[in-house]
This record gives structure tokens, C-alpha cells and sequence, in this order.
């Protein structure tokens, strides 16, 4: 018999070893969760940045619930209780596996969706995230107690959760989505789950051995040590509050307002989980004076350009700036809610307050600011509001800082209200504040000087902005941000015209001219000498009563093709287009062309679903979230969908208009694999007609023979699409951005 001691679990592995690594995967895998998730629920809920932003309130809810389970448990209990308790709710998650929607789930079309989304999040992945969640802090706590030389400061481990984080939000677009689809996603995410589990039960018996020798009082308790203030909480509740509130502001801001370009959220959220890793790291304190010294110097920069002035520069200079502006501000903060990290006794404490924070942070941008603002206004008051959570606070004179900001905002305020002429100075005020931009870097020393002057200048660039837009109506929705203008342009003899129109942020979704002649007239995406003008004018004759569905509303400008006998349906997602095409004090496109149109709302496909197979005779796709096409409309699933609902001699147009990505790569394999014909005309505008533009569209339809009249047609230039190799098909399974990058 071999009586050679057998090594325990310590000897085994060092036990910093072990419980990094077990934050480390734990943090992986529920920033993998986060957009495999997304993607699930992008078939019902289309691409909108709300839908990022309430599901990371949803994250953000039980990240908190996570931490206060761990604070009760680690300070309330001794520790094999602890062990007990974490281990049984271990092995009551594995129910939930493997992660998926809830069966026959749909959102609601006559009203704001978000806690419809919230209950489905709590239902499909609510358990799994829980346990998650209270990885972090439960086994810092642990290890603080694991007798370990570094055990006395545990929150180095908080940067190796974050590179976990880090490491999966890179990940996940660029080496699992190309690679893997949803259901192989959801399968391998479910193991990893279970291996996280088990980790935590080694971490849990590591800890319970290094405790064999203590009683449970010397656990939960390190006599001496006082316990943070109600102000100390208080800051780290604000320290973390606006980071949070900054990073959603900003998600929101930047995809609808500067570039709607795909996967850009991931941007934000990168910079975000930096800023941990590089705070909690043994560098901190030699980064700290840099990046207080480097915050007001950018802000001169950022307020000038990016606010006052944007159009001066590239949407990627700008990008860039607003990017660079948002580090600081968080790096400055989570440094300084590092910096007042208390004793290890008080960590759960400590991660409660600033997962409350969060919270708090997410629930302020997704359910108070969309009903409060008629515009992303949360995003400049969480630049000032990280300006006054710079050091410094209550040194000096505080009470004086703001005297010369307040001054200059009632002298403001006061031209503002009795000058008729402010428009004509539109120019002058906005070198005024490109200066006092400048000015307010003298006041880096003086954090509420330095707010309240970035204050006074936001608040009136904002006003400026809008008076020079000529901005008539703008409102806000769970889908963004939507406005109506009216811009002044030259007409066919270059004499100045005022047309009316609509944008979503920064993106134009329909215009309308506004002289007897022209009313009625489609523009933009939709103008008779463009590619769906040109269907219409070919096939429109055929058949008086055609019926035809529209998905995607804009302005309307599409019900201008209807003729008598034609029978219309409009699918549109967001409630707040179909109020503002169908009020006339905005657009007179369906009031003058096509009163009759049916409106659906909802998303398009679930929509779509409940009609009558072969009951179409054209489909025309024209659904965008600001300038990207839901990704979920772009399947092979839902271009089957899309023919089932036509009938056997009907006509698919889709509109495929991209900065970005080569959408019309998507539709080649699709019409290769199913089979189908089709033709695309990538439009330019030969002519200086107003509001006339370049516009890419592809007509689909089950034979070659149905397309015969465009493809001769004389009006525009139509081709078939070109052929694609190694692109792998779109499916509801599998998607992948990258692939068709321009």
C-alpha cells in the first residue's frame, strides 16, 4: 500500500492561480452572453441602440442583485454556510441551461416594448447571469481570507475579471460570430457555464480549507477597522453613477448622431472595461496625474470641434474625439473610486455600492432621459458631471467657482430673450464660445468653475444647433431620435426652396417639397427617376389592383405611387413614424396620395408572419435603423419568408443603400442558394433635380422571365448581381458583419 501523502487542493495550485482564473472565465462569459443574446433578440426587436441600452440596465439590475447576494452571504454567514448556500444555487441554475427565448415570445406593437424586453431577459438567461454576476465579488472576498501574501489588497483580481470582459467583448465579433453559429453559441456557452461552476466549487473548497483553522468570527470580521462613511458611499456611488450614465449617453449618441456604423457600441464598452483593468492595476497611481492633467487639455479640443463646431471636421476625427473626451472622463473617475477603495473587510460593501451605481446609471438613460429629453441631452450633462467629480471638489473658495460661468449664463440668457436678431449672430456667438471653450481650461484646478463654464457652454451650443437646423419638431422614442427640418435649397433654376425633412439622428428617412407643384413628388431613395421608380413606371400598368406591402414608413413618400384599386400596407417598427408621416402639419404624403394605406406596427417579420401566404404582388423592403438594415430582415429565413408571402409572379424590392457594408454580397448568395433571379441598379442621378440621390437597390423575383421588362428597360441601367465567393449564407443562425465590409 503506497502511503505517500496525496497533494491537496492548495499544493495543487497557487490559489491566486486559481481564483483569477475563475474570475477571469466568469467575466468572459457574460460578456459573451450579452451580444449572443442581443442576436437572439434582434429578430423581434430590430437593431435600435435602445434595445443594447435596456438590456445593459437588465445586466447592469442583476449585476447589482448579484453583489448584494454576495455582500448578505460573505458578511452575514461563517463560511461553510457560505459554501453551502453558494453551491447549492450552483447547482439549481444548471435548470436553466441550455440559454434560449422563452417559446412564443413577442413584443408588444401598441406600446413601449422595454419591460416586455426586461421580462424576457429575466425569463431566458435571468438564473445563469445571477450566479455570474456574483463571481466577482464572492471570490475576492474568498481570497482576502485565502491567507495568500497578496490576500490583504484582493482588488488587483478585479483586473483580471475586466480583461476577461475585455477579451470577450472583442471576441465575440470578430473570432466566435465568423466561426460559430446561435445554436453552437448557446451550446458551448452552456458548457463553459458548467465549468464555471465547477471552478467556483474548488475556489469554495480552497477557501474552506485555509479557514479550518479559524472560527467563523474571524472570518467575518478584522477588528479596527472602521467602516466607510455614508459620504465616502455616497462618492463612490456618484463616481460610479456617471461612468455608467456616460457610457450608455454616449453609445446612444455616437450611433445615431456621428456614424451608424455597425458593431460601434463595441467602441464605448471597450474603453469602458479599460479604464478597470488600467485603475486596479499597480500602475495606477503613476497614470492618475496624466489623466487628470490630459482631461481638461482634450475637453478645450472636444467642446470646440465635436459640440460648437462639428462640421468643420471628419465624422472620424470627431468620432475620435467624443471617444478620447469619454476615456478621460471615466478614467478620471473610476481612478479616483480606486483610490478610495476601503479594507478588504468592507469589499462586498464597496462592489455593492458601485454595482448600485451602475444601475442606477442605466436606469436614468433608459427610463427617465427618453421621457424627460426630446434628445440625447443626458450625454453633455454627464461630460459636466465628471468635470465636478474631478479632485478638488471642496478645496478653497468652492463656493465661489461658479460666479463667473453663472454671470456669463445670465448675460446669455438675457440677450437670448430680447434680441429678435440672434439668428444673424449665429456665426459671432459660436467664435464666442470656441473662446470662452479656451478659457475654461484655466479653471482645471477648480472642478465646479470648470463644470458650470462647460455647462453654460453646452447649453448654448445645443440652442445654437437647433436654431440653425431649423429643427420644427423633434421627439424621442424607444428607437431614437427623431426631428423634421426645414432646409433651404436651390430648385431646378437655383432658386431657393424650403423643403421639409425627416431625419433618425443624423441619417435622412425621407424629405418633401413643399410648392404646389411638387407635393406630391417622391424624393430622396424613393424619386421616380430612381431604381423603384423605374419599377413602378414598368409594371404598374399591368395590373390596377395590385397589392403591395411597404416595409418601412419614413415620410411616406412611397404612398405617392398608389393608383385607385391598388390596396397598400405599411409595416413600420416605431409608432412615433407613423404619428409624424400621417399628421399633415409635417408631411402630406399619405394624407394627399394614399389616406386608405393600412398601418401595421411592429417588427416586420413577426408581422409578416400573420399574413396570408401568396397574398403580395410587390414587397418592397425598405427598413433602417438610422443608416443600417436590421440584420435579422437580411436572412435566408426571411427572404423565404418574403416569397411565401408573394405571389408567384410578385416582385421583391429591397433596398440595400449602405455606407458601409456590401449588402448586395448578402442578397447574391441568397438569390444563388434559393435559386431566384435578380437585378440590381447601384443609381446616380444624372440630373440636378433637388433632393434626387444616389441609391442602391436589387428587384427580386422567382423566374428570370419576370425581370425581362427592367433588364431592357430604358429608364435606368440594371444588371445582375455579381457573384460571390466564400460568404458564408446569412441565416437566423449565423450573421457576420465583418465578412462584408466595404
Amino acid at each position: 500500500m503506497n502511503n505517500t501523502p496525496q497533494p491537496t487542493a492548495k499544493a495543487l495550485i497557487s490559489p491566486v492561480i486559481l481564483f483569477a482564473a475563475t474570475l477571469f472565465i466568469s467575466a468572459t462569459l457574460m460578456f459573451v452572453l450579452q451580444p449572443m443574446f442581443g442576436k437572439l433578440l434582434l429578430p423581434l426587436l430590430g437593431g435600435t441602440p435602445a434595445v443594447w441600452n435596456t438590456c445593459m440596465v437588465f445586466y447592469q439590475t442583476l449585476l447589482f442583485l448579484g453583489y448584494l447576494y454576495a455582500h448578505w452571504l460573505s458578511s452575514r454567514l461563517g463560511s461553510q454556510r457560505q459554501i453551502q448556500i453558494h453551491t447549492a444555487l450552483l447547482v439549481f441554475s444548471v435548470i436553466a441551461l441550455p440559454v434560449a427565448l422563452p417559446p412564443n415570445s413577442a413584443p408588444p406593437t401598441d406600446g413601449d416594448p422595454t419591460l416586455w424586453l426586461v421580462w424576457t431577459l429575466f425569463l431566458a438567461i435571468g438564473l445563469p447571469f445571477f450566479v455570474v454576476s456574483t463571481t466577482a465579488p464572492l471570490l475576492q472576498k474568498w481570497f482576502s481570507h485565502s491567507g495568500h501574501h497578496s490576500s490583504d489588497d484582493p482588488y488587483y483580481l478585479y483586473a483580471a475579471s475586466n480583461a476577461g470582459s475585455l477579451l470577450a467583448l472583442l471576441s465575440y465579433p470578430f473570432l466566435i460570430e465568423p466561426n460559430l453559429g446561435l445554436a453552437n453559441q448557446k451550446l458551448i456557452w452552456s458548457g463553459g457555464y458548467i465549468g464555471l461552476c465547477a471552478l467556483i466549487v474548488v475556489c469554495a473548497v480552497s477557501f474552506w480549507r485555509s479557514q479550518a483553522d479559524k472560527e467563523d468570527e474571524d472570518v467575518l470580521t478584522d477588528a479596527g477597522i472602521e467602516p466607510p462613511s455614508t459620504l465616502q458611499q455616497l462618492r463612490w456611488l456618484a463616481l460610479a453613477f456617471v461612468p455608467s450614465s456616460l457610457l450608455l449617453g454616449l453609445t446612444q449618441f455616437i450611433s445615431t448622431d456621428i456614424a451608424a456604423v455597425p458593431l460601434l457600441w463595441i467602441v464605448p464598452l471597450t474603453l469602458y472595461l479599460l479604464t478597470f483593468i488600467l485603475v486596479f492595476s499597480t500602475w495606477a497611481e503613476r497614470i492618475r496625474p496624466w489623466m487628470l492633467a490630459a482631461q481638461p487639455a482634450v475637453l478645450t479640443v472636444f467642446i470646440a470641434y465635436s459640440f460648437i463646431n462639428p462640421a468643420t471636421l471628419p465624422y472620424w476625427l470627431d468620432l475620435i474625439l467624443h471617444l478620447l473626451a469619454f476615456f478621460l472622463a471615466v478614467m478620471v473617475c473610476h481612478g479616483e473610486l480606486a483610490k478610495s477603495r476601503p479594507h478588504p473587510q468592507y469589499l462586498t460593501r464597496f462592489y455593492l455600492v458601485m454595482s448600485f451605481a451602475g444601475m442606477l446609471g442605466g436606469l436614468f438613460n433608459t427610463f427617465v432621459a427618453p421621457f424627460i429629453f426630446n434628445a440625447v441631452y443626458e450625454y453633455p450633462i454627464m461630460i459636466v458631471a465628471a468635470l465636478l467629480l474631478r479632485p478638488g471638489f471642496f478645496d478653497g473658495k468652492w463656493f465661489l467657482q461658479p460666479i463667473f460661468p453663472v454671470l456669463l449664463l445670465i448675460i446669455g440668457l438675457t440677450i437670448y430673450f430680447t434680441t429678435e436678431q440672434l439668428f444673424d449672430y449665429l456665426d459671432l456667438i459660436g467664435g464666442a464660445l470656441i473662446l470662452l471653450a479656451g478659457v475654461s481650461y484655466s479653471l482645471r484646478h477648480s472642478p465646479i468653475g470648470l463644470g458650470a463654464l462647460t455647462g453654460v457652454i453646452l447649453l448654448f451650443t445645443l440652442g445654437l444647433h437647433s436654431m440653425a437646423s431649423n429643427t420644427i419638431y423633434q421627439e424621442r422614442s424607444f428607437f431614437g431620435v427623431m426631428s423634421v427640418r426645414d432646409t433651404v435649397i436651390p430648385d431646378e433654376n437655383q432658386r431657393p426652396e424650403t423643403v421639409r425633412e425627416l431625419y433618425h439622428g443624423t441619417t435622412k428617412h425621407g424629405a418633401q417639397r413643399l410648392t404646389a407643384a411638387n407635393v406630391t413628388t417622391p424624393l430622396t431613395y424613393y424619386s421616380r427617376p430612381g431604381p423603384i421608380g423605374q419599377l413602378f413606371a414598368e409594371f404598374d400598368k399591368e395590373n390596377q389592383h395590385w397589392h403591395i406591402g411597404a416595409v418601412g414608413l419614413g415620410a411616406g413618400a412611397l404612398a405617392c405611387y398608389n393608383k385607385e384599386g391598388q390596396l397598400w400596407k405599411f409595416y413600420e417598427i416605431d409608432p412615433l413614424v407613423v404619428e409624424v408621416a400621417q399628421n399633415p402639419a409635417w408631411f402630406t404624403y399619405l394624407s394627399r396620395c394614399n389616406k386608405q394605406a393600412e398601418m401595421i406596427v411592429g417588427d416586420a417579420r413577426q408581422s409578416l408572419l400573420k399574413e396570408a401566404d401568396g397574398s403580395f404582388d410587390l414587397l418592397i423592403m425598405d427598413a433602417f435603423s438610422s443608416d443600417a438594415v436590421p440584420t435579422h430582415l437580411l436572412t435566408r429565413e426571411a427572404l423565404q419568408l418574403y416569397f411565401n408571402k408573394l405571389k408567384d409572379n410578385g416582385l421583391l424590392a429591397f433596398h440595400i443603400t449602405n455606407r458601409h457594408l456590401a449588402l448586395k454580397k448578402v442578397m447574391a448568395d441568397h438569390v444563388n442558394q434559393l435559386h431566384l433571379a435578380a437585378l440590381l441598379q447601384e443609381f446616380k442621378p444624372e440630373t440636378d433635380v433637388p433632393l434626387v440621390i444616389a441609391t442602391d437597390w436589387v428587384v427580386i423575383a422567382k423566374q428570370p422571365e419576370r425581370l425581362q421588362r427592367l433588364q431592357q428597360s430604358r429608364l435606368g441601367h440594371w444588371q445582375k448581381l455579381p457573384l460571390t465567393f466564400g460568404l458564408q449564407p446569412w441565416t437566423d443562425d449565423f450573421t457576420h458583419i465583418i465578412g462584408i465590409w466595404k
